[in-house]
């Protein structure tokens, strides 16, 4: 006899809820019970939406890189030149309202290159998910080769000042880096 089929729509509230609960909470203590008790529901709610608790790990990592590439594809999008992206995306990601978010980003990251064979979807598009933006930012005209540098740049450098701004809170040096990172981008090299 077969279970009860999962109710996606409420597999998705409760992944939010779980994704919240993470960001509040910290990724590396994540179990069944204080979630379970924190969201009003049994475990075996859990276990049913979710299965295993490697599968929730995999869900969570997977929504919370849907979330920081929806707070931020809007910005991107919307932007005509890289130096003009890349800064809406500084903008959005350093706000201290987000930091708690982030620091789960870079735990569950480093979880997932230790992992890479249980969270191969994470890893492959933590990255190409923003390659294409920031390709698409640069417009067109601009080589393929060129445009693939550009973005892994802005990338690389954006993900390390924010992890030095959550690691030290220094924000008028790490800001100071930004900019002087981002004024670089005005004119890309050949």
């Amino acid at each position: 006899m077969a279970g009860r089929p999962v109710d996606h729509r409420r597999r998705l509230e409760l992944l939010d809820a779980v994704v919240d609960y993470a960001v509040e909470n910290g990724f590396s203590e994540l179990s069944w019970r204080p979630v379970a008790a924190a969201l009003d529901v049994s475990t075996n709610t859990l276990v049913h939406h979710f299965g295993s608790k490697e599968h929730l790990l995999v869900a969570i990592l997977g929504r919370l890189r849907e979330r920081i590439l929806a707070a931020t594809a809007e910005l991107l999008g919307a932007q005509h030149d890289l130096a003009a992206a890349a800064r809406a995306a500084w903008e959005q990601t350093s706000q201290p309202a987000r930091a708690a978010e982030f620091r789960l980003f870079f735990a569950v990251y480093g979880r997932a290159l230790q992992a890479p064979e249980q969270f191969a979807d994470f890893l492959d598009r933590v990255v190409a998910d923003w390659m294409a933006a920031l390709r698409a930012a640069q417009g067109p005209d601009v080589a393929p080769a060129v445009a693939d540098r550009e973005a892994t740049l802005v990338i690389a450098t954006l993900r390390g000042l924010l992890l030095d701004l959550l690691t030290t809170g220094d924000r008028a040096r790490v800001e100071g880096a930004a900019d002087r990172f981002l004024a670089t981008l005005a004119r890309p090299e050949d």
